[in-house]
């Protein structure tokens, strides 16, 4: 059978990484955009076998180089998102609504099978959150610029590589308390890396009906929650604070001010509404691929970097209880 040809937006990040291993593992050869290759293209390449994967340098601005891509092109990917705005046209408007109305514009065009678009759960009631609008606003373009595409909503992806186990167990380990928000009662989803790639495989490959599908793991975890494992993972006894939603407030207007903040007041805002499947779309689970993997037993692989000790730490070796007869 043939090689597909697959354009992949957003490649060098956690997602992309294991995707283009996945798609090129079945025959799937990859064009992976980036606007930086002399950073990334080194360690875009090493992730697929020679012939198989191409990097091309292209900003995600300029419509006439990226036009240019689609012409040999059956499939798109679009993995680009962001969680906090910052300068040079990097603002959810752009990113969220903006770049991927220009790319289901091109998939018409050139007449591909398929366009597949990474968005969020937990979107639509987040009414007041200027990134959940800018998402929603992106899917409905989309889909009027081109119907045969698919969304898939996850919630928050964690792995190895991720910014969000392995952000909270950096601040877990370095912080002497941890303050949590509207009491840490957020529900959350998470779904590992590897499962959500399984299900874009899966969705492109069976061609599936459905436009938007919600992806989630096998559990629903609270906020406070997750915050207790990645402890008990690290070995650290933290105060875990509720903060008030006035000082919570404050807190957050000072830290978007950093380069890479830690907590937004658009963020603050997506707090407030539960990461969980809103039973309005059909799930991973709906379309015959259910995730597999538990938040706390595939963390538990990464977490001793965090432990004292590290991966030499008497936790993982069990060194404390090796019979010395």
């Amino acid at each position: 059978m043939k090689a597909k040809n697959c354009l992949i937006f957003g490649g060098s990040g956690q997602i992309g990484g294991n995707l283009i291993r996945k798609l090129t593992r079945n025959n799937i050869r990859v064009t992976v955009v980036t606007r930086n290759i002399h950073q990334k293209g080194l360690k875009i390449k090493t992730q697929a076998n020679a012939g198989y994967i191409e990097v091309k340098e292209s900003n995600i601005y300029d419509e006439n180089k990226i036009e240019k891509l689609f012409s040999e092109a059956d499939l798109c990917i679009n993995l680009i998102g962001i969680l906090y705005e910052s300068k040079k046209g990097n603002t959810f408007q752009n990113i969220h609504s903006v770049f991927p109305t220009l790319l289901a514009k091109l998939c018409r065009k050139y007449n591909l099978e398929n366009f597949l678009h990474i968005s969020a759960l937990g979107i639509n009631q987040a009414f007041d959150s200027k990134y959940a609008i800018s998402k929603l606003e992106g899917e409905k373009n989309i889909i009027n610029n081109f119907p045969k595409a698919i969304i898939l909503r996850p919630s928050v992806v964690f792995s190895s590589s991720d910014n969000f186990s392995t952000l909270f167990m950096t601040l877990l380990n370095r912080l002497p308390f941890f303050p949590i928000y509207y009491s840490g009662k957020t529900k959350f989803t998470p779904i590992h890396c590897s499962d959500l790639t399984d299900i874009i495989y899966h969705v492109l490959s069976k061609k599936t009906n459905s436009q938007i599908i919600e992806c989630v793991g096998p559990e629903v975890l609270t906020f406070r929650e997750i915050l207790e494992i990645l402890l008990d993972l690290i070995g650290k006894k933290r105060l875990l604070i509720p903060m008030p939603l006035t000082l919570a407030n404050l807190s957050s207007k000072f830290f978007q001010l950093f380069p890479k903040p830690l907590l937004t007041q658009d963020q603050l805002r997506l707090l407030r509404y539960d990461n969980i499947v809103s039973g309005k779309y059909k799930t991973n689970s709906d379309i015959g691929i259910p995730s597999k993997l538990f938040f706390k037993r595939e963390v538990k692989k990464y977490s001793h970097m965090w432990r004292e000790g590290g991966q030499f730490s008497t936790e993982k070796y069990n060194i404390g209880k090796l019979d010395r007869n």
